[in-house]
């Protein structure tokens, strides 16, 4: 795995840090595109994903802004009370999940940390010359993080403290259906669960969204064991309902990298060839469940007896 040197942190927001990183002897780091995400491996062996909200021209330097999750699970404390710069710290990706796809026309929504993957999409739509509109919601004011850094485009960024104007009027916001137009939007679930309701009618490639906390995905479609084909080693293993694919796969040696184990980071996204998934995680859209050809193991099961993976 490769590895990145804090080399700088300042407070964004009330609550949020900014992080600088770069790689310890100076070398370019790996390209990336707006909506990428890369891991970090903490010091305290707690691996977090994070969006990259920097200059993506800027080949030597990552930015991130990590939020202080009082309810979190040790990784966003870890950054904010005992990470420094000059630590070294374990780095995984890019990946991406959240393309910018080609538009004449954007719609971004962000709630809180949120606000994080649309940054770099904005200043590419800006280099596009691309008509663009943020809708951008946070608790109050104060915690709105990179509020400066938007300034500059003017009356296209819409600042809405929820303690000052109440909820976001998405409705109002999105306006009428338009098929130049896409929406895209990274926030807290319910955030994510009142856009998913006035966006019902629209197509489903129209609207994209990215989630820092796996969806509800409800009860899984079978709860008796079945089995997973290795279709490389030839070995097949049973899935009981209280193990995971990736747990089951590992166990008969198969070597499958993975990192938030709730269907939110696309890490452990493996073919699949022959069988019928139970898609349960946060980042294949429609197109890519309704194909079949792939699945996020560490969550996603089988609603058949059988399913033959590419491992």
């Amino acid at each position: 795995m490769a590895s990145v040197v804090v080399v700088s942190r300042s407070a964004a927001a009330d609550g949020v840090v900014t992080l600088e990183l770069a790689a310890p002897d100076g070398r370019r780091l790996p390209d990336w595109a707006p909506g990428a995400h890369i891991d970090l491996v903490l010091p305290n062996g707690v691996t977090r994903q994070y969006s990259l909200c920097g200059d993506r021209w800027d080949a030597h330097t990552y930015r991130i802004g990590v939020l202080r999750e009082p309810d979190g699970r040790g990784g966003s404390a870890y950054v904010h009370d005992r990470l420094e710069v000059g630590d070294v710290i374990g780095l995984g990706g890019p990946r991406n999940n959240f393309p910018l796809v080609p538009a004449q026309r954007y719609l971004f929504v962000a709630g809180g940390i949120g606000i994080t993957p649309l940054l770099p999409m904005i200043h590419q739509a800006e280099l596009l010359d691309v008509d663009w509109q943020l809708l951008y919601g946070g608790r109050t004011r104060s915690s709105m993080a990179f509020r400066d850094e938007l300034a500059r485009y003017g009356d296209r960024v819409h600042v809405v403290p929820q303690d000052e104007h109440g909820l976001l009027d998405l409705a109002g916001f999105l306006g009428e259906p338009r098929t130049d137009t896409r929406v895209l939007a990274c926030g807290p679930a319910p955030l994510l669960a009142a856009l998913a309701e006035v966006t019902a009618d629209r197509p489903a490639h129209t609207v994209r969204t990215e989630r820092f906390v796996a969806a509800d995905a409800g009860a899984p479609a079978r709860d008796t064991p079945f089995e997973v084909e290795l279709a490389r080693r030839g070995v097949t293993v049973t899935v009981g309902p209280e193990r995971t694919v990736l747990a089951a796969v590992a166990g008969a040696g198969a070597d499958v990298l993975s990192s938030c184990r709730q269907g939110t980071c696309g890490t452990c996204e493996t073919a699949v060839l022959a069988g019928d998934p139970d898609h349960r995680d946060s980042v294949l859209d429609d197109d890519g469940r309704s194909a079949g050809d792939c699945m996020l193991i560490c969550v996603s099961r089988s609603r058949g007896d059988r399913l033959t993976l590419d491992l």
